[in-house]
């Protein structure tokens, strides 16, 4: 199977993309998106995202994200992101076959190194690693850190909240928090809020949302949602429709799902004071504009997610399990910190602020390259 180029003209600016790539394999009804966005500070990593109504627009969208999410961290890597237009939820058969054909497609695409997304797991790498000995987030049987089942990207949204509350004279011990997509990113997140005292009231998955503005046992709640596959089952707790979820009144909202499910037609009815974005693109950028002006506070994706992609960059470069929650505090505390820094002092909105700092990084590193992106 030969990926051939696909060219969007719009997409193009000073920093990328590299390369935007589709493959498809009509026997087994595979059907690919690749974008390799920018690798002037070395190959690029981003993970491989399983949705049926993945687009390239969103994964170029994701892929500049990891540019900056990359750079932000200090990575010694560019950025990229993928997606297989399919359902998550086949049977694992299913999910093997394509996962293994679609690695086989981007085998000399070798300025990309995959790691897991929404829709793949470590496992999904397990089959990839076999396929072309190239990628992240390995199990740990086969020598991997496994980001997600040490919550790593979670962690990171805990320490990026942890800096934030200090800008809005907000005690993070006591602080409401409402999360949206209760998956491996919402998990740890709910998990490592509770162990600084953080109160959690709402949590929403795929099924509906349960709110108890009493507050609910995390641990609990995270053991109701996999012994079960719902935090719906959670007794403690009312029911309400999942989009409330993100209409909660709290202190602070970790949006940890899909793209802009923060947008212009619920932005108004957003009640908190912070967001730490769990997921990637999880607010449109005219919604940012509008929380922005209605001074709540936001800690945008590719600074307060970067745990994920840390974790992955030490296993790829032989560190250990150990280094890896150290590594993730430092960078995502600094970064937090620099582009808050920047919201106030300079009077820019956390967007602007957030892509000024991992621009200007991204920049100088093209400065020493030859082959600019």
């Amino acid at each position: 199977m030969e990926p051939c180029t696909y060219v969007v003209e719009n997409y193009y600016d000073d920093i990328g993309p590299a390369k935007v790539v589709h493959v498809y394999e009509p026997k087994i009804g595979l059907r690919g998106i690749i974008c390799i966005d920018n690798i002037a500070r070395g190959p690029a990593i981003g993970g491989i995202r399983m949705a049926p109504d993945v687009t390239t627009t969103e994964v170029f969208r994701l892929a500049r994200g990891m540019t900056y999410k990359n750079a932000a961290a200090g990575l010694r890597h560019g950025g990229g992101k993928s997606g297989i237009i399919a359902d998550p939820k086949q049977p694992e058969e299913r999910r093997e076959e394509l996962i293994r054909a679609f690695a086989r497609a981007i085998r000399d695409l070798k300025d990309y190194i995959p790691g897991p997304d929404m829709g793949t797991n470590e496992s999904s790498m397990g089959y990839v690693y076999d396929e072309i000995g190239r990628c992240l987030g390995l199990p740990r049987s086969l020598g991997g850190i496994p980001l997600d089942e040490i919550g790593a990207t979670g962690y990171g949204c805990c320490c990026s909240a942890e800096v934030a509350v200090k800008y809005i004279d907000l005690e993070l011990k006591g602080a409401t928090v409402a999360i949206q997509g209760f998956g491996n990113v919402g998990k740890a997140a709910a998990k490592f809020l509770a162990e600084k005292g953080a109160i959690l009231v709402a949590a929403s998955d795929i099924d509906g949302a349960v709110y108890n503005p009493d507050g609910m046992d995390a641990n609990e709640l995270i053991d109701v949602n996999i012994s079960t596959g719902s935090v719906i089952n959670y007794k403690n707790a009312k029911q309400i429709p999942r989009e409330k979820c993100l209409e909660t009144e709290c202190d602070i909202l970790i949006p940890a799902a899909r793209p802009d499910c923060i947008n212009m037609k619920n932005v108004e009815q957003i009640k908190c004071k912070l967001i730490v974005a769990g997921a990637n693109i999880p607010i449109s950028a005219e919604a940012e504009k509008v929380l922005h002006d209605k001074n709540i506070l936001q800690v945008p994706d590719f600074i307060a997610n970067a745990g994920g992609v840390i974790c992955g960059a030490v296993e790829y470069h032989g560190g250990h399990e150990k280094d890896v929650f150290g590594v993730i505090k430092t960078a995502v505390s600094t970064n937090t910190r620099e582009v808050l820094d920047r919201v106030y002092k300079k009077k820019m909105s956390p967007r602007d602020a957030a892509n000024q700092l991992a621009r200007e990084r991204v920049l100088e590193a093209m400065n020493y390259r030859k082959i600019h992106i």
